[in-house]
């Protein structure tokens, strides 16, 4: 560091953000990773197993039924070694219920990795048909069906139970896989109610860890049948539960600070009340934040009733003053993070309400919105 440069000395006050992850953490979150642990350690095996214990648990599910399989990497990683590891070698057909960026990727997955597959889409903006999906499930054969809980990139919640008791009527031999990335920990789910045989969710969203694994919820009935399946060696799911069931280790190079402050978050969660509490808090923080834009005039993508307190999308408005860029750029500014929209049909942004966000930011973001609007020139409420 060069003389007079205190840049690198000086911490900078995190910005808050209303992303869908990575997230705000509580600072003892993050304190978890001040320390150093072999991957071999008892230490460190010990939290693995609690880490796993404490998944089943917050999932609502006995250790009788269902597995916790924790994997390197983002979520795409163990969406990637479910799909892999649940579809046999030999006649695998998978069917994708997709209504946005997330089932399309599961299709790009399966492609990659050669194993057939039917991508149905639904329209971005509004959850997934059962009477559709019901159709195509009576038409043909699959050996396994996903759907994605809450579509991120849309914030639309889809009907995950109805569809997984469609399946278990329609295809009693399919495996179900629900990509609850987004929602697990924070949107209830009765997995036994929805026939769920594997779901995947990521240690830096409703649980509010940090980047760096994700893991698998499975039914262990299935899982016992997939020996051989993947085609990946490192993204093979049932050689990495039969590791972590025969040593209590993974195959290869855990990341140790990463699960160590998922150790610190899970617990807390659990202590705090688990998926009811975090539901609480969300809502409180999506309600406030959906209040104030509306009075600026803002219109969601999604209507009530098919969109999730997770994260909401917001049309652009018309008004030719307004520019997305000048809003992220400003709220930035102020320390306030939001995300571009990402999906294909509309112009649109996204604000989550996930993470350590309290109401006192929810506020803070709508007085922010209101600012960098007037600095624009845009009158509010903002015209369409």
């Amino acid at each position: 560091m060069e003389a007079g440069d205190e840049s690198a000395s000086t911490p900078q006050e995190d910005k808050r953000l209303f992303t869908p992850g990575p997230l705000n953490t509580r600072l003892e979150v993050r304190q978890a990773m001040l320390r150093d642990l072999g991957s071999r350690d008892a230490a460190f095996i010990s939290t693995v197993k609690d880490i796993r214990r404490g998944l089943l648990e917050l999932a609502g599910v006995s250790d009788e039924v269902f597995t916790a399989v924790p994997m390197q990497g983002s979520g795409t990683f163990s969406v990637e070694a479910v799909l892999q590891t649940a579809s046999p070698r030999d006649g695998a057909k998978v069917l994708i219920l997709s209504n946005g960026a997330y089932g399309r990727r599961q299709a790009k997955v399966c492609q990659a990795a050669g194993i057939p597959y039917t991508l149905r889409e639904f329209p971005e903006d509004r959850a997934l048909d059962v009477s559709a999906a019901e159709e195509l499930l009576a038409s043909d054969s699959f050996t396994t069906v996903t759907a994605v809980h809450c579509e991120t990139s849309s914030g639309v919640l889809n009907p995950v139970q109805k569809m997984g008791q469609a399946v278990r009527r329609l295809q009693p031999h399919a495996a179900f896989v629900v990509d609850s990335m987004s929602a697990f920990g924070a949107v209830p789910l009765d997995l036994e109610e929805a026939g769920v045989d594997y779901l995947v969710s990521s240690a830096n969203k409703c649980i509010e860890g940090v980047p760096g694994f994700a893991f698998a919820i499975c039914r262990l009935k299935h899982l016992e049948t997939t020996k051989g399946n993947s085609r990946s060696l490192s993204l093979d799911l049932y050689e990495q539960w039969f590791n972590l069931e025969s040593t209590g280790q993974f195959r290869f190079t855990p990341p140790t600070h990463t699960m160590l402050a998922f150790h610190r978050a899970l617990r807390h969660l659990l202590s705090a009340g688990g998926v009811a509490t975090q539901a609480d808090r969300y809502r409180s923080n999506n309600v406030t934040v959906k209040r104030g834009l509306t009075e600026l005039g803002f219109r969601q993508l999604v209507r009530d009733g098919d969109d999730c307190y997770i994260i909401t999308s917001f049309l652009c408005p018309s008004d030719p003053l307004f520019s997305f860029s000048k809003l992220y750029r400003g709220l930035s500014e102020r320390g306030l993070v939001i995300y571009p929209g990402k999906v294909t049909e509309a112009d649109c942004f996204r604000v989550g309400n996930i993470g350590d966000l309290h109401q006192e930011d929810m506020v803070r973001l709508v007085e922010g919105v209101r600012d960098v609007l007037k600095e624009m020139g845009v009158t509010t409420p903002v015209r369409y």
